[in-house]
């Protein structure tokens, strides 16, 4: 009996735990993200992919790879999606890298950074 009644405890705390990681995974975010420079196109990302600065991909430290996300210019409202297949970036001012592609969908290259809010999407 104490076996069973400590089985569905873990069970009730395993649940808890769970649900507590699935709600701050899909918080909206924001920070600043910045894009892929050319020389980076062809080669090889952590999830094994081919870097292709006209796919709408990005890099988190994170998120699953796969995951896809809705990234929100916060100057101009602009949003587009795209899908983590790498890691990064490794400056701690900047959540998101972005192919290029994506970054002028909703900035200017121009500019080095844009502030954006991000969240995940199914």
């Amino acid at each position: 009996m104490k076996r069973f009644i400590l089985v569905i405890i873990m069970m009730i705390s395993s649940f808890g735990i769970y649900s507590f990681k699935n709600n701050a995974m899909d918080a909206k975010k924001t920070s600043y993200a910045s894009y892929y420079h050319e020389k980076f196109n062809g080669r090889k990302t952590a999830s094994g992919e081919i870097f292709d600065n006209a796919k709408f991909t990005a890099a988190n430290r994170t998120l699953p790879f796969g995951t896809n996300i809705r990234v929100t210019n916060l100057n101009n409202g602009k949003e587009v999606i795209v899908r983590v297949n790498d890691r990064g970036p490794y400056h701690s001012s900047r959540s998101l890298d972005m192919s290029k592609a994506a970054f002028s969908e909703i900035g200017d290259t121009d500019r080095g950074t844009i502030p954006v809010e991000y969240e995940i999407v199914d």
